[in-house]
């Protein structure tokens, strides 16, 4: 694996939808695959002309910023399994881990099971890659701690907070009393058997 040794570029130096990391250099898991390959193409061209030109980043944003990013722009292609994920593969696949999760979490959990999954959420809010993201979800769970006294308390917790994000990006919001057909037992039409 090698580092990103790009210069971090000014603001107005860049792509819209490209949200500046925390080192001053685009983040990759929090801007959506388009944008970062403008940025990228965007580089490559002023390296070799040694021109800069662009229209701006999203920088410090507030909440939702990196979300509201992602569905600005949709990628055409889907990510190459071997890239690093966009701001949109990743949420997918964030938000199937917790749902299974959700999933297979005890109907009557133990206390130290309890522990274990505000330890869990906690931590996982403070290391997602996506660092606006990161942040916007610390703030969901500082307003509305997470439940964990059972499976359906936590799985619709999760879906609440899913739904949320779904605002911020405006998509529909899903009907959480069928959170657990849709990610623990399947669809009563049988599509998933």
């Amino acid at each position: 694996m090698t580092a990103d040794t790009r210069e971090p570029q000014s603001n107005d130096q860049l792509p819209k939808g490209v949200v500046i990391g925390k080192d001053g250099k685009p983040c990759r898991s929090c801007t959506s695959k388009r944008d970062f390959s403008a940025w990228a193409q965007m580089t490559k061209s002023s390296l070799k002309s040694g021109s800069n030109a662009g229209t701006g980043a999203i920088v410090g944003a507030g909440a939702g910023a990196a979300t509201a990013a992602a569905s600005t722009f949709s990628s055409p292609h889907p990510t190459p399994d071997d890239c690093p994920a966009d701001v949109e593969t990743l949420g997918r696949s964030t938000w199937t881990l917790l749902h299974s999760i959700a999933a297979t979490y005890p109907k009557t959990p133990s206390a130290a099971q309890q522990s274990d999954l505000r330890t869990f959420m906690g931590t996982f809010s403070r290391l997602y890659p996506c660092w606006v993201c990161a942040e916007d979800f610390q703030r969901y769970m500082e307003k509305d701690h997470v439940q964990v006294g059972s499976r359906d308390e936590f799985g619709k917790w999760l879906c609440e907070a899913h739904n949320a994000v779904n605002v911020k990006l405006g998509k529909e919001k899903f009907d959480c009393s069928k959170w657990e057909e849709r990610w623990r037992t399947g669809w009563k039409d049988g599509r998933c058997d």
